[in-house]
C-alpha cells in the first residue's frame, strides 16, 4: 500500500481562470494525459487518488514472454475485457482537448493511454507513448495485425469462452477478472506469418518505451510553451520524466485531475477537478481569453 499524502485543496474558479490565462499566454502547450481522462468512457484506471494500486499489479513483460500460462491468462482475460475498450466512445474530456487543439492552445497530446480515444474525438497531433491496444504485433517477425482480427482468432480457437465468462469484472486496459475458469485450457493462436508469439502493441509494465517514441516526445516538450498534465498520477517514469525536463528548463507545468501526482512538487499550479469538468472550463475560459 502506498503511503497516503494529503490531497490538494479543491479547485476554485479563480484557479481555473488563472490557468486558462496562462495556457493562452504560453500556447502552444503539450498535454500529457493519463487514465483519468478515459474513466468517463467506462475504462477503469489503475490507481486511486493517493496513487496507490486499486488492484494487484498488472501483467509484467517478463511474465508474458516467459510463462505460457501467463500468456494464456492474459489473452483469456483480454478476450473478455477487450469489448470495453472496443465499444468505448470519447467523453467530454477527450472532446474538450480536441477543442483546445483547434483553438491553438494545445499543440499536441502525449498520451499514456492505449485506447485511441483522443484520435476518435478529433485530436490531430497525438503521440501514443505506450502504444495502441487496437493493434497486435508478433515478437518474432514484427508483423502487425488489427486487434479485431486477433479477437476473431481467439474466439474461434476458444468457442463459448466469452459467454462462459459473463461474471467478469472489467479492469484497466482491456483486462477482466474472470471467475471459475481454467486458463490452462485456453488456446492462444500464434502468428500466421512465422508462428511467433503475439503481443498487444502496447508497452507492458517492466517494458521500455521505444527510443524513437521517447525522443519524439522530448522534442515536443522542448518546443512547447508549457505542459498540461491531465488525469495522470505520473507514478511511472515514462510520463514523469517529461515533467522533470520541463521544470528543469523553466517551462511552466500545470496539473489537472482529482488525485495527487508524482509531479506536484514541480507543478507551477494545479486544479483538483474532474478531467471533463476541468477541461471544459478551461476551453470556455481560453475561448473568452481569445475573444471567441
Amino acid at each position: 500500500m502506498a503511503t497516503a499524502r494529503p490531497l490538494p485543496q479543491p479547485a476554485t474558479e479563480t484557479a481555473i481562470d488563472a490557468i486558462a490565462q496562462a495556457l493562452v499566454e504560453h500556447s502552444p502547450v503539450v498535454a500529457i494525459t493519463g487514465a483519468g481522462v478515459s474513466t468517463g468512457s467506462g475504462i477503469p484506471d489503475y490507481r486511486d487518488h493517493l496513487g496507490a494500486w486499486k488492484r494487484g499489479s498488472p501483467m509484467q513483460l517478463s511474465e508474458f514472454t516467459g510463462s505460457e500460462l501467463g500468456r494464456k491468462r492474459y489473452w483469456a482475460r483480454s478476450l473478455v475485457g477487450w469489448r470495453t475498450v472496443e465499444q468505448a466512445h470519447p467523453n467530454r474530456a477527450h472532446v474538450a482537448l480536441a477543442g483546445l487543439e483547434r483553438a491553438g492552445v494545445i499543440g499536441s497530446v502525449i498520451t499514456q493511454n492505449v485506447d485511441g480515444l483522443h484520435q476518435a474525438a478529433g485530436s490531430q497531433s497525438v503521440l501514443d507513448l505506450h502504444g495502441r491496444l487496437d493493434q497486435v504485433e508478433c515478437l518474432g517477425c514484427r508483423r502487425v495485425i488489427a486487434r479485431a482480427e486477433h479477437q476473431r482468432e481467439l474466439e474461434a480457437a476458444n468457442p463459448g469462452w466469452a459467454e462462459a465468462a459473463t461474471r467478469a469484472a472489467i479492469t484497466p486496459d482491456g483486462d477482466a477478472e474472470l471467475v471459475g475458469v481454467d486458463y490452462a485450457e485456453f488456446h492462444v493462436p500464434a502468428c500466421r506469418g512465422c508462428g511467433g508469439l503475439l503481443k498487444p502493441a502496447v508497452v507492458f509494465f517492466g517494458e521500455t518505451v521505444p527510443k524513437p517514441r521517447v525522443e519524439a516526445a522530448f522534442a515536443q516538450v522542448a518546443e512547447a510553451g508549457a505542459l498540461l498534465i491531465v488525469g495522470s498520477s505520473l507514478m511511472v517514469c515514462s510520463g514523469y520524466r517529461f515533467v522533470r525536463a520541463a521544470a528543469a528548463a523553466g517551462q511552466p507545468v500545470y496539473v489537472l485531475g482529482l488525485g495527487v501526482t508524482r509531479g506536484d512538487a514541480e507543478a507551477t499550479a494545479r486544479v483538483t477537478m474532474d478531467c471533463g469538468d476541468g477541461l471544459n472550463a478551461l476551453l470556455r475560459r481560453t475561448e473568452a481569453e481569445r475573444g471567441e
